[in-house]
């Protein structure tokens, strides 16, 4: 595997995907709430973000990613073994959900408001780092 070509791409990947939330919106947690508040004020708005992404990514994926038999910058794919659904995926899954619906922002776009200035997702990315840390703390604690 090329180390240099594999960090370049996981940098432009990265930056990309910043400025995609970052245009979007969805480094906005008003944003994010309001298209969550399906009950209430709801804003259609993200669905748009959604279906945009979902226009460039499938093509791409069924044409470019998914026909291949070897990833293209790593000698295999690097897939789970773990198939079952478990308590500690569901638990992480719906305290993962619950912190998304109570703040307005998840790791990714935190990150990229993070990056543009936004000082009050300082926080937020201090908590999930301490939930982080604790997680593996009490995973890994009786091994």
């Amino acid at each position: 595997m090329n180390n240099l070509l594999f960090r370049l791409v996981a940098l432009i990947s990265g930056l990309l995907f910043g400025l995609g939330m970052a245009i979007s919106g969805m480094v906005d947690p008003a944003k994010v709430i309001g298209f969550l508040d399906v009950a209430g004020h709801w804003d259609p708005s993200l669905m748009f973000v959604m279906a945009g992404a979902l226009l460039v990514f499938m093509p791409a994926y069924f044409l470019l990613i998914k026909p291949k038999t070897t990833p293209f910058n790593a000698d295999q794919f690097c897939l789970s073994s773990n198939k079952k659904i478990d308590t500690k995926l569901l638990s992480g899954a719906a305290i993962f959900g619950i912190g998304w619906g109570m703040s307005g922002v998840c790791p990714g776009p935190a990150v990229s408001s993070l990056a543009l200035g936004n000082n009050d997702v300082v926080i937020f990315i201090f908590a999930m780092m301490l939930g982080l840390g604790s997680t593996h703390f009490i995973l890994n604690r009786n091994t």
